[in-house]
């Protein structure tokens, strides 16, 4: 397997100021198991798991092993699902015309 160097190149520019207050939303979520259970042999085998499904609640040491085939969550894919959240009210002068006039 040959390894290969990734460079990100960060931007420079300021962020765009905006009235709009929006925050970002990162939903994490593991995907299939890609642990190498031949690699003792030299040989590649994966045991198929398609998604993590945790042994116990949240927060628990048995929460980072899987249900399904029994690997740490490490093990599985990541998968990072982000989503644009912006707020119903963006200045604090419209809420308060708002509020003033349903009183």
């Amino acid at each position: 397997m040959k390894k290969r160097l990734v460079v990100y190149k960060r931007s420079d520019e300021p962020p765009v100021s905006s009235t709009n207050s929006s925050f970002t939303v990162r939903n994490v979520r593991y995907g299939e198991c890609l642990k190498n259970h031949a690699a003792s042999m030299g040989g590649y085998a994966v045991d198929g798991c398609r998604e993590f499904l945790a042994s116990a609640e949240e927060g628990t040491d048995e929460a980072l092993t899987c249900a399904a085939c029994g690997c740490h969550r490490n093990f599985h894919r990541r998968v990072v699902e982000t989503e644009v959240v912006q707020d119903l009210v963006t200045d604090i002068e419209d809420y308060i015309l708002v509020v003033a006039t349903n009183i």
